[in-house]
């Protein structure tokens, strides 16, 4: 088990300073698909087979691949989910390895810079709680996918360490 799946059971620490097991955390994730225009995030496993389906993800820009850096748009391409932040502006969040040599390239070619720093991330820290559990509305990021709190908690005990990401418009 990765050290992102251990993070948030530091809290879990009983009395003898034992860290608890984590029973729940499967990370039985072998690719993740992204479709822009339908708005899901498809967890597959082995073989190819679907393991579940996420509904109404959220976006920056959802139209076009990003190529600059403040162009608000998610990237559209083949990259890996490489580590996990818990200590994120957002209820957790899985980095996702843009920009790509690809990207870069182009981004290089027409004498700007691809930015990064694209996540899959739950909501801003502290919106679920004041808002009952609901959704920022809209498309509201820079460019990340966000899901809800919820969803990325169960995204962070399934994915580990260099799981590949397709991003399709």
């Amino acid at each position: 088990m990765s050290l992102r799946l251990l993070l948030p059971l530091l809290f879990a620490l009983g009395a003898s300073g034992a860290l608890a097991q984590d029973s729940s955390a499967q990370n039985d994730v072998d690719r993740v698909v992204v479709r822009k225009a339908e708005r899901t995030l498809a967890l597959l496993g082995a073989d190819g087979q679907i393991l579940r389906v996420y509904h109404g993800i959220q976006l920056g820009n959802p139209n076009g691949a990003k190529h600059f850096q403040g162009d608000r748009r998610t990237p559209e391409g083949e990259y890996r989910i490489d580590y996990g932040n818990p200590d994120s502006a957002y209820h957790l969040s899985l980095h996702i390895t843009y920009p790509n040599a690809g990207d870069a390239d182009f981004a290089r070619a027409q004498g700007r810079t691809p930015g990064g720093l694209i996540f899959i991330h739950g909501q801003p820290n502290g919106w679920a709680a004041q808002h009952h559990g609901a959704r920022a509305p809209g498309d509201w990021t820079d460019g990340c996918i966000a899901l809800s709190d919820r969803e990325i908690e169960q995204l962070w005990q399934r994915i580990g360490d260099d799981t590949p990401i397709t991003i399709l418009p």
